[in-house]
């Protein structure tokens, strides 16, 4: 029987920036049900930096993480963790409300509408003919995924930290302080659990005795095509998203990966794309550029997980002590990581937020998994 401090359920981008923060402090066990770490959506994963997507909260932790992602500690990654991309918001004629929307929205100096000459400059393909208006968020930044993953899970085994995977737990239960997780590669007891089971996290509350808080794991589709533009134009080009988010394409190594943005409710599963949704993203595509999509090269789906509000859920369980919530981070979960992992790390060391996500008028009540049962 294996003995930690800390035993975090899932090995995924979330899971892993919590071992990460806890492993300098902490003798933390990372148990993964899957052969690998980032099996699931980490691994799935089309990310963009973008500190102007998602409500409020999220923006404001996603500043919070960029210093990490400029400035990673020495020896964290062999490469920049983030590259310059660009994110051009694109819509048809009949949508100046999402256009204004946006624009009201974004945090101030992040997004501007430009000119359609401005934006077809930007990114060839488009065609002026559908394109009615455009904003463009210069400061986005593609996301190098990979090494952002190995870099956390590299710091925390470098740490002390034990990696254990095809480690999927079957039961759990506490007493005297601690809690005994029974999984597939053995018994491991600890005094605190960090839930970050993505899709599962609601099927791991159960097995503490916590009240679920409503994970709805959603199907995302993604597929790359062939374009006949040259490879470097093509490198140059940013993230393209239709302003209503019914599709998005963005430079993939050559080729051009797209999304239809969809958000399908599935149950905890390797998701697999649709057929049909990858052919209608294409038709949409088709509609508002020169593209003819005759090939596609590859597709597949991921699940990102979300709960009514679209924040995070994070901290302890009110009901249950010594089990941590790090779970529901939607679309958002890779460029919100560094914070979100400082941030559990507070409260497993009950040390509360740091202060620099403190600072910007962060209330850990709107990310406290007790706002779920109210």
């Amino acid at each position: 029987m294996a003995d930690f401090d800390v035993a975090i359920i899932g090995a995924g981008i979330v899971g892993a920036s919590c071992a990460y923060a806890l492993a300098p402090t902490h003798r933390v066990a990372l148990v993964e049900g899957e052969s690998r770490p980032g099996y699931h959506t980490t691994g799935r994963s089309a990310a963009l930096f973008e500190e102007a997507y998602g409500p409020r909260l999220i923006r404001q932790i996603t500043v919070a993480s960029r210093p990490f992602f400029e400035n990673p500690p020495p020896g964290f990654a062999d490469t920049p963790l983030l590259s310059p991309r660009g994110a051009l918001f694109i819509a048809a004629a009949g949508k100046d409300a999402s256009v204004e929307r946006g624009l009201a929205e974004a945090l101030p100096g992040t997004v501007v509408e430009i000119a359609r000459k401005e934006a077809v400059a930007l990114c060839p393909p488009l065609d002026t003919d559908w394109l009615s208006r455009a904003l463009y968020d210069a400061a986005a930044m593609d996301m190098d995924v990979n090494a952002i993953h190995q870099g956390y899970l590299k710091g925390f085994k470098a740490a002390g930290g034990t990696l254990l995977c095809d480690a999927e737990v079957e039961a759990m239960e506490r007493a005297g302080g601690r809690w005994t997780l029974h999984t597939r590669a053995g018994t491991v007891r600890a005094a605190h659990v960090v839930n970050a089971a993505g899709a599962w996290a609601d099927r791991i509350a159960e097995f503490a005795g916590a009240r679920p808080v409503g994970i709805v794991p959603k199907r995302r589709t993604a597929f790359v095509f062939e374009a006949p533009q040259p490879a470097d134009e093509i490198a140059r080009w940013p993230m393209a998203c239709e302003i209503d988010e019914t599709f998005y394409f963005k430079p993939e190594a050559g080729l051009v990966l797209a999304s239809p943005a969809d958000e399908t409710p599935s149950p905890p599963c390797d998701a697999q794309p649709e057929e049909i949704d990858v052919a209608e993203c294409a038709a949409r595509i088709e509609m508002a550029t020169t593209f003819e999509i005759r090939r596609i090269r590859r597709r597949w789906a991921g699940l990102r997980c979300f709960v009514a509000d679209k924040c995070p859920v994070l901290g302890p369980d009110p009901d249950v002590q010594g089990f941590h919530w790090a779970a529901g981070p939607g679309g958002y979960g890779i460029m919100t990581s560094p914070a979100v992992g400082r941030i559990v790390a507070g409260f497993v060391r009950q040390t509360g937020l740091p202060d620099d996500i403190s600072a910007m008028g962060v209330d850990p009540k709107e990310f406290s998994p007790a706002r779920r049962h109210t």
